[in-house]
């Protein structure tokens, strides 16, 4: 059954999707008209920019103002590019098509920012004891850098609220685990020189073929490391190799290269285990061998960014409120893909992942949420009333 408030999600989830907000471009006008709506009914909000000024996260809350605890609901304003998809329709403009809804971001993640704000005005009505907190942020999709500086502003203030609602798209099934993403760009820096004596050159592209080959060494030990019962999928820690770009010709002896690659950790031993193994392959194996040739020689690592994993707790409180207000038993589940939920958890807020939709439409051409779905997530936000 199509819950009371779906129109007025549906008219907001358009709204939403209209705005490109991908990753690369500003979010500005996004958050603009999310912060309208909320000043309409008079919510108090905070925003934190980052160093350019041209993307900013907004924290509102909705309730005693001053009040300590309560409920965040977070969801990412950012989309992944359309750029080489092939899609049925404009993705920037929500369409209807089958009882759902296709359009960039409409289950990754706008669909809960939707339910979120349509629910907005009757939390602010109902006189809430309780504060129900928005936190919408930017650049999720590039590493959480939004949610990592929107939360180290919070902790400035010194309030903490109690529990989190990460709203990623999983189908409304309760998820109390997820992956860390550590994201890389390996820089190699070496001596051209003519392809007729490469030994007199330091070539920068066969070094980073033997840092990736240490990369996958690495990763088949991640895969022996294991933890017996893991509940991901796949059940250890993975490297990946995204990109590799070096060299002008195949008679120059290539003087630069660099490695692109992404390390997803079931938890913070395997972050440690990683890097302490290729740090010691480039200090003691690599770079000897570069800077014999040529002192100036480098290997330089830069983070793209480092966002901690959602790791399951033996008893959580988030996990017991989505359950009372979706009247889901089924057991929770942990996932693969990352979200900026590990960063409440280190702050010492109990959080959960329940959202509209499923992770396996993100990021694809035709991406789409379902109406059921939309409903299914209000009724769970009803339920905060009922919470009171």
């Amino acid at each position: 059954m199509a819950h009371r408030l779906l129109g007025e999600t549906l008219e907001i989830l358009a709204d939403l999707i209209g705005f490109a907000s991908v990753s690369s471009e500003s979010n500005l006008e996004m958050i603009a008209y999310i912060n309208h709506r909320l000043d309409q009914i008079g919510t108090r909000t905070y925003l934190t920019l980052n160093e350019t000024g041209n993307k900013a996260n907004l924290f509102a809350t909705l309730g005693p103002p001053e009040a300590d605890g309560g409920i965040v609901l977070s969801g990412h304003t950012d989309v992944v590019p359309v750029e080489g998809q092939d899609w049925s329709s404009d993705p920037f403009t929500a369409t209807l098509r089958n009882r759902r809804i296709y359009g960039r971001g409409a289950c990754d993640m706008k669909g809960f920012i939707a339910c979120a704000l349509a629910f907005a005005p009757y939390f602010q009505e109902i006189g809430l004891k309780r504060p129900i907190h928005l936190a919408f942020t930017y650049d999720e999709e590039v590493g959480c850098l939004g949610a990592d500086v929107m939360l180290k502003e919070l902790k400035a203030t010194g309030r903490r609220p109690s529990l989190c609602i990460v709203g990623e798209p999983t189908m409304m099934k309760i998820v109390e685990g997820n992956k860390g993403c550590c994201e890389y760009t390996t820089h190699f820096t070496g001596l051209e020189g003519h392809g007729s004596m490469p030994d007199r050159g330091v070539n920068a592209v066969e070094y980073a073929v033997q840092y990736v080959t240490k990369l996958l060494e690495i990763g088949g030990d991640l895969k022996s490391r294991a933890p017996e019962g893991s509940r991901f999928d796949p059940p250890w820690s993975t490297i990946q190799i995204g990109k590799m770009a070096g060299g002008i010709a195949r008679n120059i002896v290539p003087g630069a290269c660099s490695v692109e690659w992404e390390l997803r950790h079931i938890n913070s031993g395997d972050l440690s285990f990683t890097h302490e193994q290729i740090t010691a392959f480039v200090e003691d194996v690599l770079l000897p061998k570069m800077v014999d040739i040529h002192p100036d020689a480098a290997v330089i690592t830069e983070t793209i960014g480092e966002v901690a994993g959602l790791e399951p707790m033996t008893k959580s409180e988030a996990v017991a409120l989505v359950r009372a207000l979706t009247g889901n038993e089924d057991p929770a589940e942990c996932v693969a893909f990352s979200t900026e939920a590990g960063l409440f958890q280190e702050m010492g807020i109990d959080t959960v992942i329940c959202g509209p939709g499923s992770i396996e439409q993100a990021h694809k051409p035709d991406e789409f949420v379902e109406l059921d779905q939309l409903s299914a997530c209000l009724e769970m936000l009803e339920g905060l009333e009922r919470q009171q």
